[in-house]
C-alpha cells in the first residue's frame, strides 16, 4: 500500500510556491516530513468518540467547497476499524449538497475541535453513501436508540491520511453538559454549607438564641 502523509496530499504546487514565497518550503520538503498517518491509533479513536460535531468538505462538480456542520449525540461518529469511520446521515433541510457532491468526487476533509483542551484533528478521506440496510448490523453501530433523528443514509469513510493542528487561537468553549460537571463541587459544598447552616440555626433556636 502506498504511504502519504496530510501534506503529501494537500501539497500542490501553487501551495509549494506559497511555502517558497514565505520562505517556508525547506521546512517541508518531502524528505523532513516524518507523518506517515494512515491508521488511527487509541489517542485517534479515543478524541473522535468524544465528538459531538464535527465540519466536513465537500467539493462541487463547478469547483466550489462546500463545507457543512455535522452533530449528533457524543461518539455518532464511529471508527470501524483502523482505516474507516461511518456516521448515520440525519435528515436535515434536504438540500443534499454533500450527497450530490460526493457522487462526482468522493473526496471529504474533516476537522474536530476540542474546544476545552484546545485539541483539533483534521482527516482526508473517500466517502461512500450506503443505504440503511446496505450491510447486516451496521446501521445499529452508527446509530442511538436514544436520540431522536431520522438517518437517511450512512456514510462510511476510508481514511486517506490525518493530522493534528496546533492549538493557536482556538479558543476555549464549553458545552452545557461540561459545565454542569465543572460546577458540581461547588453545588455540593454550597449544599454541604447550607446543611451546615440550618444545622446552627435550629441549635441556636433550640437554646433561645
Amino acid at each position: 500500500m502506498s504511504r502519504y502523509s496530510f501534506l503529501d496530499l494537500a501539497t500542490s504546487p501553487s501551495v509549494r510556491a506559497a511555502q517558497a514565497e514565505m520562505g517556508v518550503d525547506h521546512l517541508w520538503n518531502p524528505g523532513r516530513v516524518d507523518r506517515q498517518m494512515e491508521t488511527f491509533t487509541e489517542n485517534e479513536a479515543a478524541f473522535i468518540a468524544e465528538r459531538d460535531s464535527f465540519y466536513m468538505a465537500s467539493a462541487s462538480q463547478s469547483g466550489w467547497p462546500y463545507v457543512q456542520y455535522r452533530g449528533g449525540p457524543a461518539g455518532f461518529l464511529k471508527v470501524l476499524d483502523e482505516t474507516t469511520l461511518a456516521f448515520a446521515d440525519f435528515r436535515g433541510n434536504r438540500q443534499y449538497i454533500s450527497v450530490g457532491n460526493l457522487d462526482a468526487d468522493d473526496r471529504v476533509a474533516l476537522i474536530m475541535v476540542d474546544y476545552p483542551r484546545r485539541a483539533r484533528l483534521k482527516i482526508l478521506a473517500h466517502a461512500e453513501r450506503l443505504a440503511l440496510d446496505a450491510e447486516p448490523g451496521l446501521l445499529e453501530r452508527v446509530t442511538d436508540p436514544n436520540y431522536r433523528a431520522r438517518p437517511e443514509r450512512i456514510f462510511r469513510l476510508k481514511l486517506a491520511a490525518f493530522d493534528w493542528n496546533c492549538p493557536q487561537h482556538i479558543v476555549p468553549r464549553f458545552t452545557e453538559a461540561e459545565i454542569s460537571r465543572a460546577v458540581q463541587p461547588l453545588r455540593e459544598q454550597i449544599q454541604s454549607l447550607e446543611a451546615e447552616n440550618r444545622a446552627l440555626r435550629a441549635r441556636l433556636a433550640e437554646h433561645g438564641g
